[in-house]
């Protein structure tokens, strides 16, 4: 059963190989599950675990889902020209912070 691609709408195209991908998945899920299995059945008759072979590694498990909202830290400089500009001190500096320490200007009395 070849399906005819040429007379096939774009829709049913798309719909397609998110099925041919999809099934791509499932079977490497499969074929990862069947080496591990024949990995830990090959150390097993050796006398070994396939984590003692391995290093202390263990095989890849699904991600776990992340513990909670990132939190939003409290800003601890304020641009002296414009108070609403704000940053926390934390990843890149705002362009205000960097013309304030060239001008002359510290961190400490940038502070909060």
């Amino acid at each position: 059963m070849k399906p005819d691609l040429k007379s096939m709408t774009r829709k049913e195209l798309e719909k397609l190989k998110a099925n041919i991908e999809k099934a791509l998945e499932r079977l490497a899920a499969k074929d990862r599950k069947a080496a591990l299995a024949a990995a830990e059945k090959a150390a097993a008759a050796h006398g070994f675990s396939l984590a003692e072979i391995a290093g202390g590694v263990e095989a890849p498990t699904k991600r776990r889902a992340k513990k909670g909202p990132k939190t939003v830290s409290a800003p601890r400089y304020k641009n002296p020209s414009d108070p609403s500009q704000t940053w926390t001190g934390k990843g890149r500096q705002p362009d205000w912070f960097k013309k304030a320490i060239a001008g002359g200007t510290t961190p400490d009395a940038m502070e909060i």
